[in-house]
């Protein structure tokens, strides 16, 4: 989210963050969850997740990624495919998905979600993502 954002509610390992865009007359919400690795605290990623029209997660991720591979997500140790980078920054490169009604599904029943980013063809790094409280946030979305 840009600047300007506002943290509305919290649920679970999850923020409602909102801001309105420039020139927009609406605000847009999104789902947020920032994680690093637990063995490697300089690698972190940061999951949004747009409500319920637009059904799109967003990953940012580390510069220094492996880009023609994609970034991989599980849900429960259940690969569920993977997702394209669009583009990179000095932030970092940042992997897009329309999610399905499926998906979206296990993610409100699952426990965790894994997504794996590759630094070379054999080396993946997962990095956990709580999906506690992702139904709740989901839900006041559409409030």
């Amino acid at each position: 989210m840009g600047p300007g954002s506002v943290v509305r509610e919290t649920h679970g390992a999850w923020q409602v963050i909102c801001h309105t865009p420039p020139g927009a007359k609406e605000e847009k919400c999104a789902l947020v969850q920032r994680v690093t690795a637990e063995d490697r605290p300089n690698v972190g990623l940061t999951v949004l997740f747009f409500g319920e029209d637009e059904k799109l997660l967003r990953v940012q991720v580390p510069l220094g990624v492996l880009l023609p591979i994609g970034l991989g997500f599980k849900i429960d140790g259940q690969d569920v495919g993977s997702a394209p980078y669009l583009r990179c920054s000095r932030r970092g490169c940042a992997a897009e998905a329309v999610l399905q009604d499926e998906v979206i599904g296990k993610m409100k029943k699952g426990k965790d979600a894994v997504f794996i980013f590759f630094v070379t063809p054999e080396e993946g790094i997962g990095i956990p993502v709580a999906l506690q409280g992702f139904s709740e946030a989901l839900a006041s979305l559409k409030k």
